[in-house]
């Protein structure tokens, strides 16, 4: 399952994308930014003032979700 999230996350990278990140204590935070990079485990995303993290499993579990 990992391994089909990547595959699409890798698909995306380049393009302008809106997440929504389910963060602790019901704290819901929605940004737009670019996949710049994609590594084993995480994914980098560049929001245009900062880079943020995030790894395959956070979008397997729910936390990040991607809105194509």
């Amino acid at each position: 399952m990992i391994d089909k999230i990547k595959t699409n996350i890798i698909g995306l990278m380049g393009k302008r994308i809106k997440f929504r990140y389910n963060g602790s204590r019901n704290q819901i935070e929605e940004f737009e930014g670019v996949i710049t990079n994609c590594y084993n485990f995480v994914f980098i995303i560049d929001l245009g003032y900062i880079n943020r993290s995030f790894s395959y499993s956070d979008v397997l579990i729910g936390n990040l979700d991607v809105d194509i």
